[in-house]
């Protein structure tokens, strides 16, 4: 038997074209895997009214390893109106399934890594002092809190009485006390110490095991004192423990601004859900794009690798296939970086990076053009062509 098994989910739209590229790559550098299909996404909602089927969880419950793809989410008008006819107003309602299972296996620690390739066209590039242009290296790697704050997924619209009257007790209240009800909305944004302290411990042992001279908490503590004043207060507390590197604290408002202007001074970032969201996305644009962003979701006992791009649906029908699979193979390599295949890993990495500083073979986004079924008339590479391109450089 195989000494691991995957359980790989391709989910929507491009998910299914990029998600066989990784495993092709795992296969050609010796990873010993077995690979199990898991349906999960739109699709699955549409048929059945559940787009997390028990089935999938059942598969990571046994094999606590996963790659996943990419999924379609719609708002919530749209998603009940996307579902089978025999399905409607039945009580079915849409939830993110990516979501579902971070919160089910409690993948609470999210790593994006936002590393620059040399000889990306795409990169992050100023107007230097002393050069012309400045490009400069970025190695970035932001540690996101995956399961509470905005996407806990704890709101309402038309909230009921009893939810109502608990808030009505903050003084804060008053200004919203009349509204009618169907035209109020209410997300929470829920930090419980625990998790804060997890996310803050695993970022500064990243760094700590990896060399990062610095830990930057990305948060808004001067509005959201309470929830981002938890984040600042504990990180000086985990900070005790790691005092050879430096803690740094920047609202996020300002650090989007402060990373197009010395994003090469940046180490370990930690923020919650939604910030931490929006400056992975942020830094990714400065090394290449969405194109180029693999993630892991962590938890105790199971994690899941996945691209931070979306489905993607108007590539997905193109023939031959146009989208870049690199954010997907690098999602690859950090699985393998989990089960302690570094050299694998890296091998992965520095063939990715020879075929990005060669030149030769790019896919449209690489090459700045808008997508479409032209792109490869005009000297685009294939999805494959890429994965061949890398396969090629394995060693």
């Amino acid at each position: 038997m195989a000494r691991h098994t995957v359980v790989t989910m391709p989910g929507d739209g491009i998910g299914a074209i990029v998600l066989p590229e990784a495993v092709r790559v795992l296969e050609k550098v010796g990873f010993d895997a077995d690979y199990l299909h898991a349906d999960i996404g739109w699709e699955c909602w549409r048929r059945t009214g559940d787009p997390l089927p028990d089935a999938t969880i059942a598969l990571l419950e046994r094999h606590r390893l996963g790659l996943f793809g990419a999924i379609t989410s719609k708002p919530k008008k749209e998603a009940a109106e996307d579902l089978d006819a025999d399905l409607r107003d039945h009580g079915f309602d849409y939830s993110s399934p990516i979501v579902g299972l971070r919160q089910h296996f409690d993948l609470d620690v999210c790593i994006r890594p936002c590393r620059s390739f040399a000889g990306n066209p795409l990169n992050f590039v100023r107007r230097g002092s002393a050069e012309p242009i400045d490009e400069p290296m970025i190695d970035v790697v932001i540690f996101r809190q995956n399961t509470e704050g905005l996407y806990a997924g704890i709101e309402w619209t038309d909230p009921p009485q009893a939810v109502r009257d608990a808030l009505s007790l903050h003084p804060n209240w008053r200004r919203f006390a009349e509204t009618p009800e169907e035209d109020l909305a209410v997300s929470v944004r829920l930090f419980t110490r625990r998790a804060v302290r997890r996310i803050l411990t695993a970022a500064f042992g990243y760094a700590r095991e990896h060399g990062y001279r610095s830990v930057t908490v990305c948060e808004k503590p001067n509005v959201l004192r309470e929830t981002g004043g938890m984040m600042v207060e504990e990180a000086g507390k985990v900070h005790a423990d790691f005092p050879e590197i430096e803690l740094r604290s920047t609202n996020v408002d300002a650090q989007m601004m402060w990373l197009t202007r010395n994003p090469e001074d940046y180490g370990v970032v930690v923020a919650g859900n939604l910030f931490g969201d929006i400056v992975s996305d942020a830094f990714a644009g400065l090394v290449g794009g969405l194109g180029f962003a693999g993630s892991g979701n962590i938890g105790d006992d199971v994690a899941v690798f996945e691209p931070t791009h979306g489905s993607a649906p108007r590539y997905a029908e193109l023939e031959p296939s146009i989208v870049n699979p690199i954010a997907m193979i690098l999602s690859a390599a950090m699985l393998l970086d989990h089960v302690g295949e570094t050299r694998r890993a890296e091998a992965v990495r520095r063939a990715v990076g020879d075929v990005v500083v060669e030149g030769r073979v790019r896919t449209y986004d690489m090459m700045r053009l808008p997508g479409g079924p032209d792109v490869v008339g005009r000297g685009a590479a294939t999805t494959q062509q890429v994965t061949d391109a890398i396969l090629a450089r394995l060693r």
